[in-house]
């Protein structure tokens, strides 16, 4: 493992996987469940899932972005339901060019706080990978909620799949360690403001403020928290307020 990421080739990877590559420059994450067979079930925005329409101002680009269903290899790459976030995709369409990670389940505290940023690992064990694969299936037929870019996204999908772990409190702050560090990053700077008046090094500060933002992490990570309980994939539906999905 390294301090910010874990990178894997595609030979190492198993069933049961939780993998993640980089968009827009390493700006953020994008994970997903390996499931086999070069296929990757994991959770979008629905309407970035919408059918690409090509205008004179679109480019090909960005139709290729926001949509799976222009595969040329696998018919069935880009396969979800209606109102559904949750979707299907080949490996290669998944990763769109970028590099391969995995993300690291059961990790020491220490080995987390070494961690520069987020998203890359946790302290909470993970499942079998054939229960892992069994739940990210499942959510395939039946849907995940709304997405929330803080508290139910791509990365709490993958979490979920892997711990059956789901947060009690819907007004906090989400599973997902890439949110986490987003919010705690302002928040140690703010905290350890003050003590620039009592600190005159700002090597000192500096210093301070990461280890604020570390363990602010930390804090949140879903291994340590106290507000997280397993609700089984069969009861999740009830738990996140998902309304069955209605074929059109």
């Amino acid at each position: 493992m390294g301090l910010i990421t874990n990178k894997v080739d595609r030979a190492d990877l198993k069933p049961g996987d939780h993998m993640y590559t980089y968009r827009a420059v390493f700006a953020y994450s994008h994970h997903g469940v390996f499931v086999g067979g070069c296929k990757v079930v994991h959770f979008k925005p629905e309407q970035s899932l919408e059918a690409p329409t090509l205008s004179s101002s679109s480019s090909v680009s960005e139709v290729n972005d926001s949509s799976e269903a222009l595969c040329p290899t696998y018919p069935d790459c880009g396969f979800k339901q209606p109102n559904s976030g949750v979707l299907l995709s080949c490996l290669d369409c998944f990763l769109k060019n970028g590099s391969l990670y995995r993300f690291e389940y059961g990790v020491s505290s220490s080995v987390f706080l070494t961690r520069v940023r987020g998203g890359t690992c946790t302290t909470a064990p993970s499942e079998p990978f054939e229960t892992v694969v069994h739940r990210a299936m499942h959510l395939l037929q039946n849907g995940f909620g709304n997405y929330d870019i803080f508290q139910n996204n791509c990365e709490d999908f993958a979490l979920y799949c892997k711990t059956e772990l789901l947060i009690l409190d819907k007004n906090g702050v989400g599973r997902s360690g890439q949110a986490s560090s987003i919010m705690g990053a302002p928040l140690a700077a703010l905290l350890s403001s003050p003590l620039s008046l009592l600190i005159p090094n700002p090597v000192c500060v500096a210093t301070v403020t990461a280890g604020m933002y570390c363990m602010s992490r930390y804090a949140t990570d879903i291994g340590v928290r106290t507000d997280v309980i397993k609700v089984p994939v069969e009861d999740l539906a009830l738990n996140l307020g998902i309304k069955t999905l209605k074929k059109r």
